[in-house]
């Protein structure tokens, strides 16, 4: 290159080639019409290369150039997503579909039933991503993780060749949004997997099961390089935050937007207007006829609601969004003989059949191993040890024993009958009346406590970095734990002596335990592994008694008040603290420096300043993250929208406010800054 060319023209040059690049990989990848020819593309390509390798000063992070990957990491940094990325409840059939439907109705006035639309789309199967754009730069992606906190996958989605590392990928598309975040899919094409296999098997390398689990373990691995070298793709399916953009009232009309930007965008969806349910069903059933035609794997639809402000309305249950619904079809079913029935121990002591299994492939995966549910189940379906039997998986993801084929018996098949006695501690096992279940009750079972301290440690509950199942088992097996609260008094000399628990990872691990002692008291109460009290009733607990001591002597009376727990539940939570050794393990856990009790029993009673506002925050404020602001107003009483409308009482604006500014001069909102809010307060 010659080095006499003005800088700013050089500059110009190099901008003009990524955005031409750009806009010809849009072309290309998102909408599959390219304008030129491959060797015209790769000509612009190598220009930009050599410019940028000519001219380091010239080199951007967000070049189309930087794919490559190269970045290696230690471990994976936890990210917390600025809203829960919640699941959603499944369905089966077209009953469930249409009492979904009625549920929706049911939930919203019937004065806005006609403004009812559905989006269907394709629910694809790979690894659930999160990514941010800023001033329309890619700066952050991430896995869905447990909900709340993923893993920052960034340098890996970087080298995904249909995510653009700057939007709009075309000038018509107008002005990038000040901020932009997205819920996406990584996947592979069935194509491109059953190439890469066919050149692993070539090259005596390991072939992968399935397109599912290569794509989540390709985008998983520490050294980007790794990635940059997997046929990674990617499907973006819901706009989270727009900041700075066009005012989005409904879903398909974001993804609209997104795709314009340049974003990957699946075309196959549908819009259907109430009236037009009947043909919604319909349609649901023949894609699942024609899924295996698709390039990419998908397993089952999603519904959504349209309207945003009708999502709004109809809200959450639980962790599932009201407003959308996946339609799961039937799992692959397969022929296998069964081999022999185990039992395992749950951490409540619960006792499981299992099916160990002559190995099989279905729906793509090894299958060696099914649930058979309880006694019952065996005993009803006469299923015998050495029948063929038929497996499916369980919504594609749990094998389970359909059925035993009766004509192929040939005499040599065995019953089956539940054991008098655990095998794993050897005490007598019980059945409670009206029950299926039959349990272990020695609470000191040692499989039951090493899957209660497994539990305990895990994602959703305590949350111990670097502790999982192989620890439990050695640390129970040793005598180091006995109880749960032992694990905050292990003798930390004495593991280091173990083979394999060097200095650094004991001490990585002794950090871990350390800092989950400052867990909310709702995931200590989560982690106990109290039937039926998951994640949901344990914050809805813990929002009405801010002390684990307070709980323990509430009533079933006083738990039934509460909205959201059920007789059932409230008698669950009274009967484990009404047992004296769990009353002692919560003393335990205190006396360790175990949050037990948060500082907010007097505040709970106090007036909430913002009770029956809603508010919207916007913009870049001063001291506050957007979370922050968020969670600000929460604890004072109030609601966060996400959007201005006449039911909006005020606007909080920072910087670079946008097109939620405007809204609210229009309607007449009030607006307030940051320090207008704490003032309110």
């Amino acid at each position: 290159m010659d080095s006499a060319i003005n800088p700013t023209d050089l500059a110009a040059r190099v901008a003009r080639l990524r955005q031409a690049i750009r806009y010809h990989q849009y072309r290309y990848y998102i909408l599959d019409d390219p304008e030129i020819s491959d060797p015209e593309f790769d000509a612009l390509w190598r220009e930009l290369v050599e410019l940028e390798a000519a001219h380091p000063e010239l080199r951007s992070d967000d070049s189309p150039t930087v794919r490559v990957g190269g970045f290696v990491a230690e471990k994976f940094e936890k990210v917390r997503h600025p809203a829960p990325m919640l699941s959603l409840a499944n369905a089966f059939g077209p009953d469930d579909l249409h009492a979904w439907r009625e549920r929706v109705k049911r939930f919203l006035p019937a004065d806005l039933h006609d403004q009812l639309s559905y989006v269907v789309e394709p629910k694809f199967d790979g690894l659930t991503v999160v990514l941010h754009y800023e001033q329309g730069r890619f700066v952050l992606g991430a896995t869905r993780g447990d909900g709340d906190f993923g893993e920052n996958i960034t340098a890996n989605l970087r080298t995904v060749r249909v995510l653009p590392l700057q939007v709009p990928a075309a000038a018509e598309a107008g002005p990038a949004p000040a901020r932009l975040v997205m819920r996406g899919e990584g996947y592979v094409e069935k194509g491109d997997f059953a190439r890469f296999n066919a050149r692993q098997t070539e090259q005596g390398e390991r072939a992968y099961a399935n397109p599912r689990n290569f794509a989540a373990g390709s985008l998983r691995q520490l050294d980007s390089a790794v990635s940059a070298g997997r046929p990674l793709k990617l499907w973006v399916y819901q706009a989270l935050i727009v900041e700075g953009g066009p005012e989005l009232t409904h879903h398909s009309q974001a993804l609209d937007y997104l795709r314009d930007l340049g974003l990957p965008v699946c075309p196959d969806r549908r819009v259907f207007a109430d009236a037009d349910f009947a043909t919604l069903a319909d349609y649901v059933e023949a894609f699942g006829r024609r899924r295996d035609d698709l390039p990419y794997e998908v397993d089952g639809c999603v519904i959504k609601v349209d309207s945003l402000a009708l999502q709004q309305q109809l809200g959450f249950t639980g962790k599932d969004p009201r407003w959308a619904l996946a339609y799961k079809y039937a799992g692959e079913e397969a022929i296998t003989t069964l081999l022999d029935i185990v039992i395992n121990v749950g951490r409540t002591g619960a006792i499981t059949p299992n099916a160990v299994l002559e190995p099989v492939q279905v729906s793509g995966v090894t299958v060696k191993s099914a649930t058979l549910h309880n006694e019952d189940y065996i005993r009803d379906l006469d299923i015998r040890i050495g029948d063929k039997v038929v497996i499916k998986r369980a919504g594609e993801v749990i094998p389970k024993v359909l059925r035993p084929l009766l004509d192929a018996r040939d005499g040599s098949e065995r019953e089956w009958t539940m054991p008098p006695a655990c095998p794993v501690c050897g005490q007598p096992l019980m059945r409670p009346p009206g029950e299926a279940a039959t349990y272990c009750i020695n609470t000191a079972c040692p499989e039951q406590l090493v899957r209660a301290v497994e539990y305990f440690v895990g994602r959703g509950a305590m949350d111990i970095e670097g502790f999982g199942i192989k620890q439990a088992e050695l640390f129970v097996a040793r005598g180091y734990i006995k109880d749960l609260a032992d694990i905050y008094h292990l003798p930390w000399d004495e593991i280091r002596q173990l083979e394999g628990y060097g200095d650094k990872r004991v001490d990585n691990l002794r950090a871990g335990v350390e800092a989950s002692k400052q867990q909310p008291i709702h995931r200590l109460l989560t982690a106990l592994g109290i039937r039926f009290v998951g994640s949901v009733v344990a914050e809805t607990l813990a929002q009405r008694y801010a002390s684990l001591f307070d709980l323990m002597e509430a009533g079933v009376e006083k738990l039934s008040e509460i909205e959201g727990i059920g007789p059932k539940i409230a008698e669950s939570v009274r009967t484990w603290f009404a047992v004296e050794p769990n009353r002692a393990l919560i003393r335990k856990f205190a006396d360790a420096g175990v949050q037990v009790a948060e500082e907010r029993v007097v505040t709970l009673a106090a007036p909430k300043p913002l009770a029956g506002m809603t508010l919207v925050v916007t913009g870049t404020l001063p001291t506050f993250s957007r979370d922050d602001a968020h969670a600000f107003i929460k604890q004072h009483g109030g609601k966060v929208a996400g959007s201005v409308s006449s039911k909006t009482t005020y606007l909080v604006a920072g910087e670079a406010a946008g097109s939620k500014l405007a809204k609210a001069t229009e309607l007449g909102i009030p607006v307030l800054s940051e320090d207008d809010l704490k003032r309110l307060v």
